[in-house]
């Protein structure tokens, strides 16, 4: 069983539901749990806030965490996951920005910085990961962590 089977299975078994807000991952998130069968029972919205102006209008990022702390930054991880939540009126909500690369890392936030976020009714948790490969690794490594802090956060862990 895949770890967005478990997912689905645990969120269906509690009857909870989860949204994602996506940067970096550009919707693969909401793919990895839509791919299960029986997600629409789960899972009723997908952002992807690719830019800056849709993580605002979208989820509720606030223009000054932006201009602050930039896209790739835990504050607006948090933001994000809160903010989906709440649009989505979810149970949880899951978010992730970061570098995917191959382009456009610093010193200060290399390729594969990405911040991953978990917002439920109570709580949030953010999460700083440094990821390597190419592109399409780090974002994989991203669905994985994403889908696990999911796990996590339902299993009280």
């Amino acid at each position: 069983m895949t770890d967005a089977e478990k997912l689905v299975s645990v969120l269906t078994e509690k009857k909870m539901t989860v949204a994602t807000a996506e940067s970096c991952t550009g919707g693969l998130i909401s793919g990895a749990i839509t791919s299960v069968p029986g997600s629409s029972a789960v899972f009723g919205y997908g952002f992807v806030t690719y830019a800056n102006e849709a993580k605002k209008r979208l989820v509720g990022v606030k223009t000054g965490t932006l201009r602050k702390f930039g896209a790739v930054s835990a504050q607006t991880a948090l933001e994000m996951a809160v903010g989906a939540r709440l649009m989505a009126k979810a149970d949880l909500a899951v978010a992730a920005t970061g570098i995917a690369g191959p382009d456009g890392g610093s010193d200060e936030k290399p390729v594969g910085l990405v911040y991953t976020a978990v917002a439920s009714k109570t709580s949030v948790t953010v999460k700083e990961n440094r990821f390597s490969g190419d592109r399409r690794e780090i974002r994989e490594q991203t669905v994985a962590a994403a889908i696990g802090m999911l796990l996590d956060e339902i299993s009280g862990r």
